[in-house]
């Protein structure tokens, strides 16, 4: 089994309802360690960065929108296979679709505001920690 790194937002919509430590206890039962964690709103600029592949689609506008609205929490989780982890945790992105016992299937009920962001891969998961974290932010 890899041991991984990998990025959770909790969105702003989750912020907003209080869920910031309900969706790391989550992730910390699951044996999950949190390696880096700060609040912070994302600037126009890092919305870009996170979404470019979403840049030119048409709901781009109102995803950097809802995104840059308030705060947010970044957080780094490391542990073994920590992506599919935090993936299974998270719940499928529609809400509808989400597992009970899933942040987005206990907590949400809108694909466009639905608390979580996780990374879907690897390669994935360390360009956006590159983003989010600052040399030495990260521990270990």
């Amino acid at each position: 089994m890899a041991i991984e790194t990998t990025l959770v937002l909790v969105k702003p919509d989750g912020v907003r309802r209080g869920l910031v430590g309900e969706v790391l206890r989550r992730f910390e039962a699951k044996g999950l360690q949190v390696v880096g964690l700060k609040m912070l709103t994302m600037s126009d600029d890092l919305a870009a960065k996170h979404y470019a592949a979403h840049v030119e689609k048409p709901f781009y506008p109102d995803l950097k929108a809802f995104m840059t609205g308030g705060p947010l929490v970044a957080a780094a989780l490391r542990g073994e296979n920590a992506i599919a982890h935090v993936r299974n945790l998270m719940g499928a992105t529609n809400p509808a679709n989400a597992a009970p016992g899933s942040v987005r299937g206990d907590f949400c009920t809108e694909i466009t505001e639905n608390a979580v962001h996780g990374s879907d891969s690897p390669e994935a998961a360390r360009g956006e920690l590159a983003l989010w974290f600052a040399k030495g932010e990260i521990q270990g």
